[in-house]
């Protein structure tokens, strides 16, 4: 591998992609990251980095095409036509496939890596969307630039189309019936595990050209796949009855409708679920070698929410690699799970410190500054279901450390006099946090921002939520008043309800 000549990443902004650029840049590999928009790329955490190279390009365009691949050695092949070209996306693809290998030859590009699929026929036929996965890797590998193909199955992994499918059945419906693919037999893969074979394919000239097929440890069917997530995620036994009448069409509408994820989307990947996809040699396993994470290791990664929630950014603050099965920069909307924000604000004649002290005595014998019956009630409740309640009381009478329990609360990051984050230990079906900020504005003023972040479980979760949101909406009006009253202080503006942020779908570069 030649260091002064770029590796080309097409597809730089989808799923698997947005996540290689990353390893590879970590590896001290110059990028050069392709996709139709700069300016989408550029959102992304590792656009700043020095050893990355942003290039506008379309496979479907051959000039734009060879004028990204010029200079290069390696060529990673990330894309598919199934969303953007919809009915016409094999032709899409024949033609993106013969554009990329003439673009490698003309470039000097030593070697294209391929991430094709992995399917066995049923009955003598494969999905429209599988056989052209299969079939842009013959074209690659008949072109004289040599292909490696990664013949992958399901890929487990926060922002993977097939693992998002996977978590809203489970989370949404108790019981299920399903068509008979459920029961068609698959060797998943962590997405951490797809990204250690594509940089390793590049550290091993020996896979040059070869095909081969990448799994996880486990082969099972759909039917125990949803049967483990549903234990990771702590969800009661989910019925499942498979029936013979739901055809792939049918199937893909009603992942449409009780999920987020787009028809567009879902209907190529039921369609493929029909046949089975199970690994028939194992030998990169001794060329690259890795712990393959089994189906529970992954699930269970990708259900880290609370700790995912912690982080500002989707970039680690010491500068290193979240976990890949996380949600990243730039997923789809629908990454990571349902997510449901109450946020509300106003703007005080007072400074950060001087709020910052009546917050810093929150809770225990203090109390919540407002609607006092209320929290009482909540905390009954909590003791009923075997939580700590409200009675739990302080360590000290001000102020907050990392670790602290207190009521039903954790706290999670204490930074007077700006940040208190806590964790609720309610017993409920869901993750609680509570997000108090004070924003100095200058001029004598501060804004407080009160934002409730709750990620449900199960069904159970969702129903809870929306039963519960009416009293968030009157606590945290009266709270953020209470408070600054509290403070000796006077109100300016609000309180108001507002969006917050979403810090998974982009934010400027802070890659150092």
């Amino acid at each position: 591998m030649n260091p002064n000549r770029p590796v080309l990443v097409t597809g730089a902004t989808g799923y698997v992609g947005g996540r290689l650029i990353p390893a590879l840049l970590q590896k001290g590999c110059r990028v050069r990251a392709m996709a139709r928009s700069v300016e989408k790329m550029a959102c992304r955490p590792w656009a700043g980095h020095s050893g990355a190279e942003l290039v506008k390009g379309d496979v479907l365009d051959a000039a734009s095409l060879k004028a990204a691949a010029a200079g290069c050695e390696t060529a990673y092949y990330l894309v598919h036509s199934m969303i953007a070209q919809k009915d016409r996306f094999a032709e899409a693809d024949r033609t993106a496939a013969r554009n990329m290998a003439a673009a490698a030859e003309a470039a000097g590009i030593q070697r294209i890596i391929y991430l094709g699929g992995l399917a066995e026929a049923k009955h003598g036929t494969l999905s429209k969307h599988l056989s052209s996965r299969i079939e842009v890797a013959r074209i690659l590998q008949t072109g004289r630039v040599p292909t490696t193909d990664l013949r992958t199955p399901m890929i487990l992994g926060s922002g993977s189309a097939s693992f998002e499918i996977l978590r809203y059945l489970v989370e949404r419906l108790p019981a299920m019936t399903t068509p008979r693919w459920v029961r068609s037999r698959n060797q998943p893969i962590a997405i951490s595990n797809v990204i250690g074979y594509l940089v390793g394919c590049l550290e091993h000239p020996e896979t040059t050209g070869e095909t081969y097929d990448i799994g996880g440890p486990d082969i099972m069917t759909y039917q125990r796949l949803l049967e483990i997530y549903a234990e990771e995620a702590g969800l009661r036994k989910r019925v499942i009855i498979p029936v013979p009448v739901l055809t792939p069409t049918l199937s893909a509408l009603w992942i449409h409708l009780i999920s987020p994820v787009p028809k567009s989307i879902a209907l190529p990947l039921t369609e493929g679920l029909t046949s089975d996809a199970v690994c028939r040699d194992d030998r990169i396993r001794l060329i690259i070698p890795q712990h393959l994470l089994s189906c529970r290791e992954a699930i269970r990664r990708s259900l880290e929410r609370v700790k995912q929630e912690q982080l500002d950014t989707c970039w680690s603050p010491d500068g290193k690699l979240l976990p890949f099965e996380w949600p990243y920069c730039g997923d789809a909307d629908y990454a990571g799970g349902t997510r449901y924000v109450c946020a509300y604000r106003a703007v005080a004649a007072a400074s950060a410190e001087d709020l910052w002290q009546p917050l810093s005595r929150i809770g225990g014998r203090h109390g919540y500054y407002y609607a006092g019956v209320l929290w009482h009630l909540r905390g009954l409740i909590d003791r009923l279901f075997g939580g700590r309640g409200i009675d739990a009381g302080r360590t000290q009478s001000t102020g907050f450390r990392p670790g602290d329990a207190f009521d039903f609360w954790r706290v999670l990051q204490a930074d007077p006099p700006h940040r208190l984050h806590l964790l609720s230990e309610m017993k409920m079906p869901g993750d609680a946090l509570l997000d108090i900020d004070l924003v100095a504005l200058g001029g004598g003023r501060c804004e407080i921002q009160l934002i409730a972040l709750f990620l449900p479980r199960g069904l159970g979760g969702i129903l809870y939520w929306n039963a519960f949101l009416p009293v968030h909406h009157i606590l945290f009006r009266g709270m953020i008043e209470a408070v600054v009253r509290s403070a000796g202080k006077k109100l300016l503006n609000g309180p108001e309800q507002f969006t917050p942020e979403v810090k998974n779908v982009c934010f400027l570069p802070r890659y150092q």
